[in-house]
């Protein structure tokens, strides 16, 4: 077995010295403003036992990475009826890209696009108002952590609501195409409010042990999703959880990951652990910088990749 204890602080020490740390986002000012020297790594292993370092507790916002817990959801609330309003391919394109959907009369290509995600929301909006099904996936996300510290940074989601004019572009598109059944703003106020949840990367990793676990909640025992359905949502990661990033992390990682443009990445090593790192400075893809040079590094200390001989 790997000392992971010594790798995390190896790791977590190559990070704060490495000379190009990416670009934050800029076009949601409280994500620009964040420092890009900061780093996080958490590991959680199958047992429970955490290592962590650098600045794994300090909550960031994790945008994107919200999806997978959004598809969790809805994959519970409607099962696989979900797979006739969202595809599962690759998209080869940026994740807040408009052309495809034309083309593919707006089923979105996968639900970890832009697009896919605010599919998603509609799903998750159901018959509730927005703030009850915003409510859902805050208690969902403390539950699976363990932790009611978890909380939505409502600067984050004002922000995203004041220049997502892109994602509001797609929602009204997705609406032309009846793809969308609510009213483009009310999906947009879930969808926002979704990305704006602030966590560090203990919670974070925490959080997703149940991907790890066969889709079991450990801290319970109890079942939060079944075990296919489990595999098939890792494998939605490792093919498009980074975007049209998604193959080179592959490539470079070999594990089922979610990114979002807050610097931060679940990724999962099934039955062994649930990793989540945090770096704010983004690569060309939207991807974070660092975040993917530290899986990459853990990955060949470990042995991780699920390309890896058993």
């Amino acid at each position: 077995m790997p000392d992971l204890a010594a790798i995390v602080a190896d790791i977590a020490a190559e990070m704060a010295a490495a000379p190009d740390r990416g670009t934050p986002a800029s076009y949601i000012p409280p994500l620009a403003a964040v420092d890009p020297a900061r780093f996080g790594i958490a590991i959680v292993e199958a047992d429970g036992t955490v290592h962590a370092a650098g600045d794994a507790d300090m909550p960031f916002s994790i945008q994107s990475v919200s999806k997978v817990f959004a598809l969790t959801l809805a994959l519970g609330a409607v099962g696989d009826q979900l797979w006739k309003r969202v595809g599962r391919e690759p998209s080869g394109s940026a994740f807040n890209s408009i052309v495809q959907l034309e083309t593919e009369h707006g089923i979105p290509r996968n639900p970890f696009l832009n697009a896919g995600a605010i599919v998603v929301s509609d799903i998750l909006l159901g018959r509730h108002e927005p703030r009850e099904a915003i409510g859902e996936m805050l208690r969902f996300v403390r539950n699976l952590a363990g932790d009611d510290g978890i909380f939505i940074d409502e600067a984050v989601a004002r922000a995203e609501q004041e220049t997502g004019f892109r994602n509001i572009a797609l929602a009204n598109y997705m609406r032309a195409f009846g793809n969308l059944h609510h009213p483009a703003e009310r999906v947009l106020g879930v969808y926002f409010h979704h990305c704006a949840l602030a966590m560090s990367c203990r919670q974070l990793a925490l959080a997703g042990r149940y991907l790890m676990a066969g889709g079991r909640n450990p801290d319970t025992g109890g079942s939060v999703v079944s075990a296919r359905r489990a595999r098939r949502i890792n494998a939605l990661m490792l093919t498009c959880g980074h975007y049209d990033g998604s193959g080179e992390f592959a490539f470079r990682v070999g594990l089922p990951g979610k990114s979002g443009v807050g610097g931060g990445i679940l990724a999962v090593a099934p039955g062994i652990a649930s990793i989540a790192v945090w770096s704010p400075g983004l690569n060309e893809r939207g991807n974070s910088q660092l975040g993917t040079l530290a899986l990459e590094r853990l990955v060949h200390r470990t042995g991780w990749s699920v390309f890896e001989p058993r």
